[in-house]
């Protein structure tokens, strides 16, 4: 199914996909229907309206799950009351990020866009999401959504409070922008190298994933993807190469920019 600019993908019947494919990036929010009130796994670019596309599909109360506060992640922010974020991503979120916006549209119009652009979209007047959450999220928080329980793993790294999202009884894994099939990014003076592998290694361990779910590129990533990843950077780090200004450490279909 495809609104305009977002293209919705169903992940079983009460989960779904919201991707953003005409943007380089290719990013991913993820709606999670529970029997009481639903959970949005970040918010997009904010090219588009991304509640229209959550109304469409889900009349239940809505909280947003920030998995970082990084621009292409929390464009749609301002569209929805309900809030959440790790408490150490949530200074970016109340007084906004540590770049320049001249760096933020830099990375917006890297590449062109693939679809056409909403009217509504005004890319001169392109700023992130300032705004104080509802919730602050800590570690191991279990958020209800009445007959579905997602649980809270601080995974930093790529931020300092970044998170994934697990759901034990499907085993589903939202891995933000920890994993996913492309470039991870851990090169920015906010990023952590060292702080990813351990993120990774701790993801890995969990039993039971039977699906990940990641922010960006393709949707079908195996659960054996996590592992591949973890076995890459132990050896990276083996060789001394998990830190700041090593550079690009390409590894099958996965890189690591450090």
């Amino acid at each position: 199914m495809t609104n305009s600019w977002f293209t919705i993908e169903c992940i079983n019947r009460r989960t779904t996909a919201i991707s953003e494919y005409g943007h380089w990036e290719q990013g991913h929010s993820y709606l999670f229907e529970g029997s009481r009130k639903a959970a949005l796994i970040d918010t997009g670019l904010g090219i588009g309206r991304i509640s229209d596309v959550v109304r469409k599909l889900t009349q239940l109360q809505i909280v947003v799950l920030t998995t970082h506060c990084h621009w292409d992640h929390i464009g749609g922010h301002g569209e929805f009351d309900e809030l959440a974020i790790h408490e150490d991503d949530q200074g970016w979120l109340e007084h906004g990020l540590p770049i320049s916006s001249q760096e933020i549209l830099s990375n917006l119009f890297k590449e062109p866009f693939s679809q056409k652009l909403p009217r509504c979209f005004d890319p001169y007047n392109y700023h992130p999401f300032v705004g104080k959450p509802r919730h602050v999220l800590h570690d191991n928080d279990v958020i209800n959504l009445g007959d579905r329980q997602l649980k809270i793993l601080h995974t930093p790294g790529h931020s300092p409070g970044h998170i994934c999202v697990f759901e034990e009884e499907t085993g589903y894994l939202c891995t933000g922008d920890l994993l996913y099939e492309g470039t991870v990014y851990a090169s920015y003076p906010s990023t952590d190298p060292w702080k990813l592998h351990d993120s990774i290694k701790r993801i890995d361990s969990i039993e039971h994933v039977s699906r990940l779910l990641p922010g960006h590129k393709r949707l079908d990533i195996q659960r054996s993807f996590l592992s591949k990843a973890r076995v890459a950077l132990d050896k990276l780090a083996d060789a001394e190469f998990v830190k700041h200004g090593t550079g690009i450490h390409e590894c099958g279909d996965i890189s690591f920019i450090f």
